[in-house]
């Protein structure tokens, strides 16, 4: 997707859903990824892959500006992946194509911390019937976990399940601050 497409789409976006980023005008957005090449890269590469990107807030001292992730359900391009490196080289057969620790790492972005998933889910309804890795901590990555989100019966549940696994319905959302 070429840059003024890129920032149309962005645009378009962020004056659609206003509500996730009360206070924030797109002429600060749009500067700041005119000024971050890295940066826009990133978002294109959530956005081909089905992320969505939106703005969902920026620093008060900083002035630095979260992009997430914002679409319904986890994005279809980044589905049936294990967490990380570690248990993709652990499957011994039927392996994933990549790790979603890898491709965020690929794409530039950052999984969701659990506090950032409940936080989204707060300006929407997200992974209604998909579900998203998010940032584990070490220990219970250390025991061959890995953490998991979605939204179901009107609330926000975070799981566990081993690390190598993957489904067809559990991919992983970013953020990125520009």
């Amino acid at each position: 997707m070429k840059t003024q497409e890129l920032l149309q789409t962005l645009q378009a976006r962020f004056e659609k859903h206003m509500q996730r980023h009360k206070g924030v005008a797109w002429a600060d957005v749009q500067a700041r990824l005119e000024s971050n090449p890295a940066a826009l890269k990133s978002i294109g590469a959530m956005e081909e892959t089905g992320g969505e990107p939106d703005v969902i807030g920026q620093d008060k001292k900083t002035g630095q500006i979260t992009f997430c992730d914002c679409a319904p359900e986890s994005p279809a391009g980044r589905r049936s992946l294990c967490y990380d490196r570690e248990a993709l080289d652990a499957r011994k057969e039927n392996k994933p194509q990549d790790s979603a620790l890898g491709m965020a790492a690929a794409m530039g972005i950052a999984l969701l911390t659990e506090e950032q998933y409940r936080e989204l889910q707060k300006l929407g309804k997200f992974d209604a019937k998909t579900s998203s890795w998010i940032e584990t901590p070490p220990d219970v990555r250390s025991l061959g976990g890995a953490l998991f989100g979605d939204y179901r019966y009107g609330k926000v549940f975070v799981y566990h399940n081993g690390a190598q696994s993957y489904y067809a319905a559990r991919g992983f959302r970013g953020s990125l601050r520009v």
